[in-house]
């Protein structure tokens, strides 16, 4: 990465310290203590749940040291999500009090790249279904860490960037029908598409190109063109893949890809924030027991406005903050409480706009 755009963006998110998306909503701002306690909950659970060096020896794995417990052992998605969590709430590599862990985690997914650029954990790679999930997610941290590190970790990850991003471009580009172009899914192969992990691959592409590095405009709209296939006309949601039925969470994906890609005024955008407004979950609705529902709606929500924001926010505060347990994580029946809990600190922290990521063109309201 370019050290100028890298040095900008450290700046940037320096800068965002005390800056608060919600500042200007006298309802958001009854909730500023009251998430601020349960976020720092969450990073002291995570914090705990990394591999130290005296954890590693103690499992004679010594090659796990930095990562995170996870259903799998050494899992570089996870690893990523964790990192993420605490940049999200304004630590930063190197500096007290997390700085240590963040450089850690950062050390051990950038260990882990295979000579494909694949980011998954050398020893212990887990079920293929994973793979492209954990190498997204990886390359995602990667992006938006650059420019905040020193210059030892900067040069590594300079050299492991580029082959993750190759590797993801690739990906899109073996897709030979029109129902799966420009898509991504299981493996680095894989011959069909799905929108939950094409969303993942999109803001590590989308970070990438903000970042500097070389991501072909037409990848980019080639995604967008796959996004597109998901929505269903008649509610204006977006589901799994073309023909299946919408979803809040995927609705949530479909459009922080969209904005993130610079549609904004596409004409579906609106009408699938409103059936987010239209579907608000309660704390018993089974398609918010995904945790990753959470994290996408929030973050689409942000994305589109004040209204939406506004709106979506409140519920999802109330929800996490009633199920998180006393020692800070999240439960479920999910991947797992620390990916749980990762993801929760992630959907609440996007007001924060610590990550490059967490940005948002305030110039768009709805009309």
């Amino acid at each position: 990465m370019p050290r100028a755009i890298g040095t900008a963006l450290l700046l940037l998110v320096c800068a965002a310290t005390s800056v608060r998306g919600d500042q200007e909503s006298s309802a958001l701002i009854a909730y500023h203590d009251k998430v601020d306690k349960s976020v720092e909950k969450g990073l002291e659970y995570l914090a705990k749940q990394q591999v130290t060096p005296e954890k590693a020896k103690e499992m004679n794995k010594p090659y796990l040291v930095g990562s995170f417990a996870s259903h799998e052992q050494g899992n570089t998605g996870i690893a990523s999500l964790c990192v993420m969590a605490f940049l999200s709430k304004g630590y930063l590599p190197g500096s007290e009090p997390h700085g240590d862990l963040i450089n850690a985690g950062i050390d051990y997914v950038l260990a882990q790249q295979h000579e494909n650029g694949l980011l998954v954990n050398r020893d212990n790679p887990g079920s293929q279904n994973g793979w492209m999930y954990s190498h997204s997610i990886a390359t995602l941290m990667l992006a938006e860490t650059s420019g905040m590190v020193d210059p030892v970790r900067q040069s590594k990850i300079d050299e492991v960037l580029p082959k993750a991003f190759a590797l993801l471009l690739n990906a899109q580009q073996i897709k030979k029908d029109d129902r799966n172009a420009g898509g991504c899914r299981y493996t680095p192969d894989s011959r069909d598409s799905d929108l939950s992990l094409t969303g993942w691959a999109i803001m590590a592409l989308r970070a990438g190109k903000l970042n500097g590095a070389f991501v072909p405009q037409e990848n980019i709209d080639g995604a967008v063109r796959y996004i597109l296939k998901c929505r269903m006309e008649n509610n204006g949601g977006f589901g799994y893949q073309p023909g299946n039925g919408a979803t809040v969470g995927l609705t949530g994906c479909a459009l922080l890809c969209l904005t993130l890609c610079g549609e904004h005024k596409n004409p579906v955008v609106l009408p699938a924030g409103d059936y987010l407004l239209k579907n608000i979950p309660d704390r018993n609705d089974s398609q918010m027991k995904s945790y990753y529902a959470y994290y996408y709606c929030s973050q689409a929500a942000f994305q589109l406005g004040s209204r939406y924001w506004e709106t979506w926010a409140p519920k999802m505060y109330d929800l996490l903050i009633a199920s998180q347990k006393e020692n800070g994580s999240w439960e479920g029946n999910e991947i797992g409480p620390t990916y749980n809990t990762a993801m929760s600190v992630l959907a609440m922290t996007v007001a924060y706009r610590q990550l490059p990521i967490y940005q948002r063109d305030d110039s768009f309201e709805e009309e």
